[in-house]
């Protein structure tokens, strides 16, 4: 929420590096109205996106509380002035929007608007967004507008790099739906690898037991043994696929849930043993899960398949007010500047990346027949 009126050079820096620091769509949208809202004075702020029925798929607002945005009902469709500013694709600087002929009235919970100022957010000839305050904190001219000519200049310098933020931020999101699916392909390649050598070893065993069945009954009992124990594993690894490859499973199960779900599925799927253990996380900036659960990822992929490890243990631990993230490994280890002499990186770049865009720290310590450590941590919200 804002805390008052800032201005200058500063001011106008401050909120456009606020929005570059974001990359969710909704965490873009409330720093876009903060800052909007901050900068100009102005008692409310809120930003709508269309969506292609006649409303808003995401509508945000700054200077309501919660149980203010509650009582005031649905969100609004694209209908009076709102939709001006949506089709028209012009600014609207008005002296009091409830004598505009284009008011429809606003639901009865709704705070009173009087000064208003609003304006399109394009990207090129497309309009995504609409961007408006209300309620300058200042002393108003007789008859006039609280907002300025100034103002109406400065929130369209704004709105153009809230167009930036915001696509940015849906391009993100779908790079991000993208790695998903990736991922979830690359788990399901290695679930199938380990169910087809479940199924492999119980027809050879089935086999052997029908041999037996005649001249050794006691031996082939104990074939149809480990053929129902077979059968038990290979169950376990097809429930692993279903419940591994559901969509979503960060935003939906957090971050710890997440881990240890995967990790149970690598510890089935591989002969070394994979282990997990959390401690006291809270919840993180979804920027922060999302770079933890991948670099998290990474490490896995190399330890199990290139270490030669018998052991890989994964830990996350609260650290502040953030999360620090370690994987170990007894594996073959490597010495890291070699590695980066030969132009091969295991990931490691990728790692560095990805911590780095989170605001975290990423570190390596590895050294040929002493396995490796990778250890990533992030500062929390």
């Amino acid at each position: 929420m804002s805390h008052g009126p800032r201005s200058g050079l500063a001011a106008v820096s401050s909120a456009l590096l606020a929005m570059s620091r974001h990359l969710e769509v909704r965490d873009v949208l409330k720093t876009i109205v903060a800052s909007a809202r901050e900068l100009l004075d102005a008692q409310y702020a809120a930003l709508g996106v269309p969506d292609d029925h006649g409303g808003f798929a995401q509508f945000v607002v700054d200077g309501v509380s919660e149980e203010e945005w509650k009582a005031i009902g649905p969100l609004p469709r694209q209908h009076g002035i709102l939709a001006a500013m949506l089709h028209e694709a012009r600014a609207e600087r008005l002296a009091d929007v409830r004598k505009d002929p284009r008011f429809e009235g606003w639901p009865k919970a709704h705070p009173d608007l009087v000064d208003f100022l609003g304006l399109p957010i394009r990207d090129g000839d497309e309009v995504i967004g609409a961007l408006f305050l209300a309620n300058k904190n200042c002393e108003r001219p007789q008859g006039g507008c609280g907002f300025t000519e100034d103002d109406e200049e400065l929130l369209g310098i704004l709105a153009q790099h809230a167009a930036i933020a915001l696509t940015n931020a849906r391009l993100y999101e779908r790079s991000r739906e993208l790695t998903i699916a990736e991922e979830r392909s690359r788990l399901a390649h290695e679930l199938h690898d380990a169910v087809s050598q479940k199924l492999f070893s119980l027809r050879l065993t089935a086999q052997a037991a029908a041999r037996l069945v005649d001249r050794d009954p006691s031996r082939a009992k104990g074939e149809l043994q480990q053929v129902a124990a077979l059968a038990a594993e290979a169950a376990d690894e097809l429930r692993a696929a279903v419940v591994e490859l559901r969509p979503a499973a960060l935003d939906e199960d957090g971050l710890v849930a997440t881990l240890r779900t995967q990790i149970q599925v690598l510890d089935r799927a591989h002969s070394a043993r994979v282990t997990f253990s959390g401690h006291g996380v809270k919840a993180l900036p979804a920027s922060q899960e999302e770079a933890l659960l991948r670099v998290a990822q990474e490490a896995l992929h190399n330890a199990l398949r290139h270490s030669g490890a018998d052991h890989v243990d994964v830990t996350l631990d609260r650290r502040g007010n953030g999360a620090v993230l370690r994987i170990t490994d007894d594996g073959g280890g490597f010495d890291p500047s070699a590695v980066r002499r030969a132009g091969r990186h295991l990931g490691l770049v990728s790692m560095r990346d990805r911590a780095a865009g989170a605001g975290g720290t990423l570190t390596v310590e590895s050294a040929p027949g002493k396995g490796t450590v990778i250890e990533m941590e992030v500062p929390g919200g």
